[in-house]
C-alpha cells in the first residue's frame, strides 16, 4: 500500500483487548508500527491514543495529530464494538442507538477522519470488522446485526468510491469468537412475554465461549493488510464460511426459519 520502504503506519480501534489487541500483535510483528484508538489501555500497550471512537471531533483531532506525527496512514482497522441482547420490544432506545453510535457510526467517524490523508497519498487500505450476524440476524440480537449489517453495506459503497484514489477497503465477518466481549455485554431484562430471551442468549454465549481464538481474526487481518488486492467481505471460520455460502443458494425464508430453531426454543 504505501509506496516507499518506511515502515508502515496502522491504527487498531479498540486494540487494548480481546480480538484488537491480537490484531495489534499480528500487525507489528508484520511489521507495522500499530496505534491503539481506545477508551482505555487496558493492557498497558505501546502507542496508545486515548480516543471514543463516537466523538467525531476527537477522532479527527487524534487522526490529524497521528499525520502531523508519522507523516501518513497506510492502514485503518475498524474494530471498536460492544453487544447487547434483548428483546426488540424491550430495549430502551438510548441503548439501541448507542449500539449503532460505537459498531457503525464509529467506523464511520475513523473513516471519514483518514480518507483526506490516503487520498493525497494516492494510498491506503480499511478493514472493516463485521459480523455472521450481518448475513444471518440473530434473535434477541437484532441491533447488533443491524449494526454489522449497515457496516458490510458501507465497506461495499465505500470500495467503489474510494477505488479512484488508491483507497481499498473490506470487511471481516467472523463467527463466534472467545473473547471478554462476551461477559461485556449488555443484557436487557427478560419479560414474561419473552421468556425464551435468557435462554436464546444463553445458546449464544456458550457458542462463543467455546468458539474460536481472537487470534484467527487477526491472522486474517495481517493477511489482508499486505494483500495487493482484496475482495468485499471475509468470512472468518470454515463453518460459518460454509453457512454464508449456503445463505445464497437457499431462500430468506429458510434460512430465517434455520436460525430461528437455533436459538429461539
Amino acid at each position: 500500500m504505501s509506496k516507499d520502504n518506511e515502515k508502515k503506519i496502522a491504527i487498531v480501534t479498540g486494540s487494548s483487548s480481546g480480538i484488537g489487541r491480537c490484531e495489534k500483535a499480528r500487525l507489528e510483528e508484520a511489521g507495522y508500527k500499530v496505534y491503539n484508538f481506545s477508551r482505555h489501555n487496558v493492557e498497558n500497550g505501546t502507542n496508545f491514543v486515548e480516543v471514543d471512537v463516537t466523538d467525531r471531533e476527537a477522532v479527527f483531532s487524534a487522526v490529524n495529530k497521528l499525520v502531523e506525527k508519522e507523516g501518513k496512514i497506510d492502514l485503518l482497522v475498524n474494530n471498536a464494538g460492544f453487544g447487547i441482547a434483548g428483546a426488540i420490544e424491550t430495549t430502551p432506545e438510548d441503548l439501541a442507538k448507542k449500539q449503532l453510535e460505537v459498531n457503525f457510526w464509529g467506523a464511520v467517524n475513523c473513516t471519514q477522519a483518514v480518507l483526506p490523508h490516503m487520498r493525497e497519498r494516492h494510498s491506503g487500505r480499511i478493514i472493516n470488522t463485521s459480523s455472521v450476524a450481518a448475513v444471518f440476524s440473530i434473535p434477541f440480537q437484532s441491533f447488533y446485526s443491524c449494526s454489522k449489517a449497515a457496516i458490510n453495506a458501507f465497506t461495499s459503497a465505500l470500495r467503489n468510491e474510494v477505488g479512484a484514489f488508491g483507497i481499498t477497503a473490506c470487511a471481516i465477518m467472523p463467527g463466534d469468537i472467545k473473547t471478554g466481549f462476551t461477559e461485556n455485554r449488555i443484557k436487557t431484562a427478560e419479560t414474561k412475554a419473552y421468556s425464551n430471551q435468557d435462554n436464546s442468549i444463553k445458546v449464544m454465549e456458550k457458542d462463543e465461549i467455546n468458539g474460536m481464538s481472537p487470534d484467527v481474526v487477526a491472522r486474517l487481518v495481517k493477511k489482508l493488510a499486505q494483500k495487493k488486492h482484496v475482495a468485499p467481505l471475509y468470512t472468518v471460520g470454515a463453518k460459518y464460511k460454509l453457512l454464508v455460502f449456503a445463505s445464497r443458494l437457499f431462500s430468506n425464508n429458510f434460512c430465517n426459519k434455520i436460525v430461528g430453531g437455533m436459538y429461539v426454543k
